[in-house]
């Protein structure tokens, strides 16, 4: 039996690329003796179209089964026309992935599990993408001499990363802050909140007063 199986490599001992119209390589493996045939998506760079590209070339391979991380519907639609059972969800390594199809752990996806165009602007494994955290937060501050004080920021922050065994997500680091300020601050914080309030109040009554 041949199946088709998403690849970060061209060997069996590579790990599972979670994209399939724009995956690295397709692993065309016969279950039976563990033979293959590596072949290189030339499909990854398209600007789109990639998904129907890559299911067109898979399904002339003739094989029964693909098993990737994420496949997109119009990809999907191809592969069903064509009678292939789609796998979703897979990760790990090949091997791994074999060896639970032939113990038949395995269970062909209902349908597309990810939008259009899902895997456009995703780096390769190993090289440096962008990540992207937007905090805000707003500090209020009390003198001794009751003076009020405001202050409004906004921080941005850049960093690299690469792509792992998931998708990488965006992070707030505002909410990160919060989570990690120390007791002894919200504390403070909340004394100085109080103070604004009676702040708020006095002013409240000498304007009510005249």
């Amino acid at each position: 039996m041949l199946i088709a199986v998403t690849s970060e490599g061209p060997l069996l001992d590579a790990r599972i690329d979670g994209r399939f119209g724009r995956c690295q390589y397709f692993l065309i493996i016969n279950t039976d003796d563990l033979s293959f045939e590596a072949v290189e998506n030339q499909n990854a760079a398209l600007g789109g179209g990639a998904g129907i590209q890559s299911a067109q070339m898979i399904a002339a391979k003739g094989v029964t089964h693909v098993f990737t991380g994420a496949c997109g519907p119009n990809a999907y639609q191809v592969l069903a026309a064509a009678g292939i059972e789609v796998v979703t969800g897979c990760a790990g390594g090949v091997r791994d992935v074999i060896n639970q199809f032939r113990q038949g752990s395995f269970t062909a996806a209902g349908g597309p599990n990810v939008a259009d165009h899902y895997g456009m602007g995703q780096t390769y494994p190993g090289q440096a993408g962008p990540g992207m955290g937007a905090g805000a937060g707003f500090a209020p501050g009390i003198g001794r001499g009751m003076g009020r004080g405001g202050g409004m920021g906004r921080g941005m922050g850049m960093g690299r990363g690469g792509v792992g065994d998931g998708f990488a997500g965006q992070q707030t680091v505002g909410v990160r802050n919060m989570q990690e300020a120390g007791g002894d601050e919200l504390e403070t914080l909340k004394r100085q909140m109080e103070q604004i309030s009676e702040r708020i109040r006095e002013l409240e009554k000498k304007k009510a007063a005249k």
